[in-house]
């Protein structure tokens, strides 16, 4: 990784700034029936297993492949031998084993004739909190990162690790849940850090280990990892030096092992370009010669995408697409490095080296730590977030229809390629929940009032933010956290209207049927507003050509009357596809407006049916301190199709205040207060399914006396 001045190497993430996560898939037998189908893991050689922290809380999960360093552990840190490591032995696996299955996505056509849906894709190494103590399942407080472009992105790889905590890294359950509701798949991170930064070569020696039968035993427990924890393969940075062409033989070696094992079950290797093959570490910034054995040797693939070092030039980049062609590989599958972490949009990058207008692309890019976009801002808001992070991957015009005139700053990704949907079925519900939150809303009304943040709860956003189209003033659309219907934050529309404005919402392919009805959650803070849902049943003739919508009436949003459901039945278009929505709004008068769409939802009502409530709640274990506690509980999942579970404390008086929420099946609640003199503490676990359909609760009791 490249050095960056002053700060922090980047190449070596530390305790504060670097993540280390767990994932989760609560397909629990599906993963663990999975990983059992591998031989069964050898007894580490050098250390036994750590004991996990005092206390309840669950962590994302790090390790060491198996040698620990000398010494003793930071406080708050837990030394782990991977090559320990089971299934069953995991205290924590219920808590970081992600739920959601890869979504199937497409490209709609797009949005502006520059953006391009079958050359260069984007990577991004994100941190997303420490290594170590870096929660399972969210944590209270919005002051998050919390992604909401996944549109853009093919690959995230869940960045961190360091020489004093663990150096391999499984992402935590709700990065993972979030990327794979969008087609995002999400890679854990193999760091194997310099030695000026702590690395040991003994950790190389240790990962490659071959047995004498020819068994590489921590490629068959890396892939053991991903299956159970439910995330997508592995991203493999070897940058410890001092090694010989015989450990880069072995390394290469191993890769081809890890991807045997894991192929199979569509898991997927990127590696880094630092070992080369003579052993030693030296960044490239191409793929040439030196290190396309990691890519592709004689016997076929090897790594599925490289991600070529910072120090690339127009030409090495040039030439490394013509060799990934040579092989038979395409040049897509290499990821050029450009480094955000300092500057973001104001980072110096050779655009043209990577993305040229005008031209084919010449490889693609790899974002080191977009988070820039929350890490740089003085007011960490979730509205000053996302504004900052729109404007990084949709541009300064904030509409990608839009980019604006060509120059040399920054090239939004909105500007060169084309977003991807998951919106390829009924149901589908979007609540324009951005997965944090000030305050937990349902139905309008607040149910808490602390801040939270959780990305597995995120909606499937609108990939394309904002494309307005209106004869008059822009008004300007964000997703704002002072309002909600359901979750933590609502789309606004605000601003003078002089003509109506219609906002461009999910690209989908929906089949509608005689019996579907669309659903819009609405209010109008200032000034009567006429709505409309616009359902375009074609696709545009071409990139950058206007969609075609049907526009349907949706009734009018009076001003100060709070939320409102409007229904508008589909059964007109039964039969046809419907390739996009949108909303059209029309103001009565010249007030300005302040427009709120807090849901849409789409189903067919003759499929209704309520979701199954969960079964066998229960207080799995509880620490308790005078009148207050900290438990976990665990149900068994719910039959039939899951969004995520609610959980809520139903107060002696009557009132329910919500808890947390999760896609697991597993939930640790860090802190309960007795209410006055009641003598258990009531909980309600509800199912949610993707319209926000409700199941009866099912209840637990903790008691107090």
């Amino acid at each position: 990784m490249p050095e960056t001045g002053d700060g922090p190497d980047p190449r070596t993430p530390d305790a504060r700034s670097r993540p280390s996560r767990r994932t989760v898939l609560a397909l629990a037998a599906a993963g663990a029936g999975a990983a059992a189908a591998l031989p069964a893991a050898t007894p580490a050689r050098a250390a036994a297993p750590a004991a996990p922290p005092a206390g309840l809380a669950p962590y994302a999960s790090y390790w060491f492949p198996d040698s620990l360093p000398e010494g003793a552990p930071g406080p708050g840190v837990v030394w782990r031998s991977l090559r320990h490591w089971t299934p069953e032995s995991d205290p924590d696996l219920a808590h970081n084993r992600a739920t959601v299955p890869l979504a199937p996505r497409f490209a709609p056509v797009p949005v502006t004739r520059e953006a391009r849906a079958d050359q260069a894709r984007i990577a991004a190494l994100v941190s997303f909190g420490p290594t170590s103590r870096n929660p399972s399942q969210g944590s209270a407080g919005a002051d998050y990162y919390a992604l909401t472009h996944w549109a853009y992105l093919d690959e995230l790889v869940f960045w961190g690790g360091s020489a004093a905590e663990g150096i391999v890294l499984a992402p935590n359950a709700p990065v993972v849940d979030a990327a794979h509701r969008n087609g995002v798949r999400v890679l854990g991170n193999v760091f194997l850090p310099p030695v000026p930064y702590g690395g040991d070569l003994q950790w190389t020696r240790d990962l490659v280990r071959q047995e004498a039968g020819g068994r590489f035993p921590l490629a068959e427990q890396l892939v053991r990892v991903a299956l159970a924890y439910g995330f997508d393969g592995w991203f493999v940075n070897a940058e410890t030096d001092g090694g010989d062409s015989a450990l880069a033989g072995r390394m290469r070696a191993f890769l081809r092992a890890l991807r045997a094992a894991g192929a199979p079950h569509g898991l997927r290797i990127t590696w880094y370009d630092a070992m080369n093959c003579t052993g030693r570490v030296g960044w490239q910034g191409a793929l040439n010669a030196l290190n396309q054995e990691f890519f592709e040797d004689r016997s076929g693939r090897v790594a599925d995408t490289v991600f070529v070092d910072f120090r690339w030039t127009a030409d090495t980049l040039a030439d490394s697409g013509a060799l990934a062609d040579r092989l038979g590989r395409s040049r897509h599958e290499l990821w050029a490095a450009v480094d955000v972490e300092a500057k973001g949009w104001d980072s110096e990058v050779r655009w043209d080296a990577i993305v040229p207008r005008g031209r084919d692309h010449v490889v693609s890019l790899g974002l080191y730590r977009p988070e820039w976009t929350r890490n740089h801002l003085e007011d960490r808001s979730p509205g000053a977030f996302h504004r900052a992070d729109d404007r990084f991957w949709t541009g300064a015009s904030l509409d990608p229809a839009r980019p604006g005139p060509p120059g040399p700053g920054w090239r939004a990704p909105a500007a060169f390629t084309a977003d991807r949907s998951t919106v390829t079925g009924l149901p589908f519900g979007c609540s324009f929940n951005t997965g944090h939150g000030l305050r937990w809303y349902e139905g309008g009304a607040v149910t808490s009032e602390e801040p939270w943040n959780h990305l597995a709860l995120q909606d499937r956003l609108p990939g394309r933010r904002w494309v307005v189209d209106t004869a008059g003033a822009r008004p300007a659309v964000t997703l704002d956290f002072e309002d909600a219907w359901r979750g933590g934050s609502s789309l606004l529309v605000a601003g003078a209207l002089t003509a109506p404005a219609a906002v461009g919402l999910h690209a989908t392919r929906l089949l509608l049927t005689g019996g579907a009805v669309a659903e819009l959650v609405h209010a109008s803070g200032a000034g009567p507003v006429d709505v409309e849902l616009g359902v375009a049943v074609r696709e545009p003739a071409a990139p950058g050509a206007p969609v075609p919508y049907t526009w349907l009436a949706a009734g009018t949003a009076g001003a100060g009357r709070g939320w409102r459901t409007s229904r508008v039945p589909l059964a007109p278009l039964a039969g046809r596809t419907a390739y996009a929505l949108a909303v059209r709004i029309t103001a009565r008068g010249k007030a300005a407006v302040s427009w709120r769409l807090g849901a849409l939802t789409v189903r067919d009502t003759t499929a209704r049916r309520p979701p199954a409530r969960p079964a066998h709640l229960g207080v799995e274990a509880c620490a308790r301190q005078g009148d207050g506690a900290e438990l976990r509980l665990r149900w068994a999942r719910a039959a039939g199709p899951v969004r995520h579970y609610e959980l809520y404390r139903r107060l002696p008086d009557g009132t329910r205040r919500f808890l947390a929420g999760t896609c697991a099946a597993a939930l640790h609640v860090p802190s309960v207060t007795r209410a006055g003199g009641e003598r258990a503490a009531l909980f309600e676990l509800r199912t949610v399914d993707e319209t926000y359909a409700v199941s009866a609760p099912a209840r637990t009791y903790l008691p107090w006396v």
